[in-house]
């Protein structure tokens, strides 16, 4: 699935905010969604990535109401998924959880859900085990998705998040399960930090491409030494060592034309204020991304 969102006027400034951008609201973790939505319209942006969490703090209802006042649009909600668990009420319960998931990104008027595959479950070393029950959990909840109008879009995870978030590693492996079910109701999230490396990229991006499975484009850096903690290793675009150049040019020749959020899970970046650092997002996005889109 393919959103397209307006270009950029020639005559636009320097200094414009990029419409195709999206702040993911993860980049701004500890403001509310009242904050949120707020700061990023204050800043320009026209675009935001919401997550689940400061959606139930307000309830749906409210939610829905100060998105709608707020002007912008959600390019996605995250997240769903955490599909490893084996048969029984543990797995039931999840699979619920993620109709609520779909029922949610769909009151919001977001096309995509962000699905982060889950990792192995406790005691398991049953690594394909444990992708299988990942397809057999998609398989269940894709009529839900379409019916909704909703994609659910597959995230890979760098490898090393293998055991504990996500079994599915690589976009190859990502598309291998969306083939499966169709893109009217599952895609792939391609995130620069957690794909750069990948010697398949090119093929894989251009595969998704021609099957129009790309159904979000996230990025953020990635900049060594990792710290203890390595969910909190993503930086600002242009900080690091991703070549946002060459992997933009891979998905806009895919034709993927919709919004590109910048998704950063960094604790000094959380501790800055959240207008500051959407401010700081806009421009490093606008140098190191925007111009190859």
């Amino acid at each position: 699935m393919t959103s397209t969102v307006p270009a950029a006027p020639a005559a636009a400034e320097s200094t414009a905010v990029h419409p195709r951008l999206s702040i993911n609201q993860a980049t701004i973790k500890y403001a509310d969604l009242a904050t949120a939505l707020t700061v990023t319209a204050a800043a320009g942006v026209t675009s935001i990535g919401l997550w689940r969490e400061p959606l139930a703090e307000v309830g749906l209802p409210t939610a829905v109401r100060l998105i709608a006042d707020s002007g912008l649009r959600v390019s996605s909600l995250c997240r769903g998924g955490f599909f490893t668990a084996p048969e029984g009420a543990v797995r039931r319960a999840a699979l619920d959880e993620n109709r609520r998931a779909i029922a949610e990104t769909a009151a919001i008027g977001a096309p995509t859900l962000v699905l982060v595959a889950g990792g192995l479950p406790e005691g398991s070393r049953d690594l394909v085990g444990a992708r299988e029950r990942v397809r057999d959990a998609i398989g269940e909840l894709a009529d839900d998705a379409r019916a909704a109008g909703v994609i659910l879009a597959i995230e890979p995870l760098h490898p090393m998040y293998a055991s504990d978030r996500a079994v599915i590693s690589t976009l190859g492996q990502a598309l291998d399960l969306a083939e499966q079910f169709g893109p009217d109701a599952v895609g792939v999230v391609v995130d620069t930090f957690h794909v750069w490396w990948d010697p398949a990229l090119a093929a894989q991006v251009a595969r998704a491409g021609a099957g129009g499975y790309i159904a979000s484009y996230q990025v953020c850096d990635w900049a060594t030494p990792l710290p203890a903690d390595v969910l909190l290793a993503r930086h600002y675009p242009g900080d690091g060592v991703i070549d946002f150049a060459a992997i933009s040019a891979l998905v806009t020749a895919a034709g993927y034309t919709g919004d590109v959020e910048v998704e950063i899970f960094n604790q000094a970046i959380w501790d800055a204020p959240a207008a500051d650092v959407v401010a700081r997002t806009a421009a490093s996005f606008g140098a190191a991304v925007a111009p190859h889109l």
